[in-house]
């Protein structure tokens, strides 16, 4: 196959950081840190709090927004009623910390058109990619960034912001009370007073109302002690479905989705992008990611029109569990269908009539080949082609060396297997063999653009790059599957 390796690369930049809560220990260090800074006369506040701002104001923006939030976290720990504005500011400088979101590695990129083409000329698509970016403490985040597929596949990314900023949940947004009562019978989480409780709220209701309840009932509850579990089960969901707000002055480099829950605190990895179009021919942006909390793995959906505002919700069912969920960009026989690989082996096919509820899957594919004989996985959602669903693979072979290979599915039934690629597409070439995770070429998603299959990926789990392959050559390189897979 005529693969072109583009000399576009880019690697984590050490520099890019974010701010985040510092707490640096008990109430009693809090309060000795706050009592210090009261101390303090206005003159040498006032000093210390300009020689702070700019120190980092060219680093972040709206630091005097970021210190004023750090402040009311803490200021319950503080011994006075009355404290000024700088004083305030001040403090909270002492409870914020920049936090290299990249530093260890920046990989795992998924690619889709980007939801605004105004003046995009003909032969070009400006398209939007996430990728996975690790900093202190091996913690993933999701990182975006920006720019052209050119005509015949050259690819240019637009510059790099010199901000960041982590994104923080609306917590005034509304919960499907429907949608929540379901969720909450999938996790065990639905007892008796979690209906009492959800009696008391509307058919739409907030977390604040939701908390509201919560109190009152335990304040009463005979038993408060048993009914803790349920409030904190119910606590629990609610912040795993949140909305983020992304800012109108920020470009797609600047976003960091940092986690912000329980489930996602070791972690938010490998986003698969899909741009999808509903029956209605409404496109939405759904993303299938992996919160990880340090010893569990859960598959999140993010959903969204244009990227303004981003839904976050759990996906749900007895199917839906293991990571690398890709979900097709539009619906077939009426079902939305999902790719998988449910038991960290094999391809699976599973369908549903609620994008976020997942209940049956079925076996499609299993290793075949020597450069996959330990595992296959989907490397991001299916591309609809003429001859059928182009799926690209990856594929896991001997001293762990993960390659990119394709299978084709049937359009119409797409558990079917109409073809598969011998060999890959990409291996990892000499120079891209060493990086944090040696012998890894990786992609969450690709696109076609101008008759090319426009491919990033990781190399060695350290570094994004791209390359393109004409479609047809693919097509030609596969091969009926030597077997059909019992359906289960």
């Amino acid at each position: 196959m005529r693969v072109k390796r583009r000399s576009e690369r880019f690697a984590s930049d050490d520099s890019r950081v974010i701010t985040r809560l510092f707490i640096p220990g008990d109430p009693a260090r809090i309060k000795s840190v706050i009592g210090r800074v009261l101390r303090l006369d206005a003159d040498a506040v006032a000093g210390l709090l300009d020689q702070v701002i700019q120190s980092f104001a060219s680093r972040h923006r709206h630091l005097a927004a970021i210190f004023r939030a750090n402040y009311e976290v803490v200021t319950k720990y503080a011994d006075v009623d009355e404290i000024d504005e700088d004083r305030r500011l001040l403090i909270g400088a002492y409870f914020t910390k920049e936090y290299s979101f990249e530093s260890a590695a920046l990989f795992n990129p998924s690619i889709v058109p980007h939801p605004d083409q105004e003046g995009v000329p003909a032969s070009s698509v400006r398209f939007l990619m996430s990728l996975r970016a690790t900093g202190e403490g091996h913690v993933s985040s999701i990182v975006f960034r920006s720019g052209m597929v050119g005509a015949s596949g050259e690819t240019s990314f637009d510059a790099i912001s010199p901000f960041a900023r982590s994104l923080e949940p609306l917590r005034d947004h509304p919960f499907e009370k429907q949608d929540y009562f379901l969720k909450l019978i999938e996790m065990g989480g639905y007892t008796n007073d979690a209906g009492n409780v959800l009696d008391q709220l509307g058919a739409r209701f907030t977390f604040h109302e939701l908390e509201c309840v919560l109190h009152a009932m335990s304040a009463a509850h005979p038993h408060p002690e048993a009914f803790n579990e349920t409030a904190a089960n119910m606590r629990g969901l609610a912040k795993s479905n949140y909305v983020l707000e992304l800012p109108t002055d920020s470009s797609p480099s600047e976003i960091v989705m940092f986690p912000v829950t329980e489930n996602e605190s070791g972690g938010m990895e490998d986003m698969r992008l899909v741009r999808f179009v509903g029956d209605d021919g409404e496109v939405f942006y759904y993303g299938t990611y992996t919160a990880y909390n340090g010893y569990r793995i859960l598959p999140q959906l993010m959903q969204t029109r244009e990227f303004r505002y981003v839904e976050i919700t759990s996906l749900q069912g007895k199917s839906a569990y293991n990571k690398g969920q890709a979900i097709f960009p539009r619906k077939v026989d009426g079902w939305y269908v999902m790719i998988s690989r449910q038991d960290g082996e094999n391809l699976y096919l599973m369908r549903s009539k609620n994008v976020r509820f997942w209940n049956e899957q079925e076996k499609i594919q299993v290793p075949t080949y020597p450069w996959e004989f330990v595992q296959i996985g989907n490397c991001g959602s299916p591309i609809e082609v003429p001859e059928g669903w182009l799926l690209l693979t990856h594929g896991v072979g001997p001293m762990r060396r993960y390659c990119i290979g394709a299978t084709l599915l049937d359009l119409k039934d797409p558990s079917r297997v109409i073809g598969q690629t011998p060999s890959p597409i990409l291996a990892p070439t000499e120079d891209e063999r060493d990086g944090y995770v040696p012998n890894v070429v990786y992609s969450c998603g690709a696109i076609i653009h101008n008759e090319q299959l426009i491919i990033p990926y990781a190399v060695a789990d350290s570094e994004t790059s791209v390359a393109t392959v004409p479609v047809e050559d693919v097509l030609k390189s596969l091969v009926p599957p030597p077997g059909t897979i019992k359906k289960t």
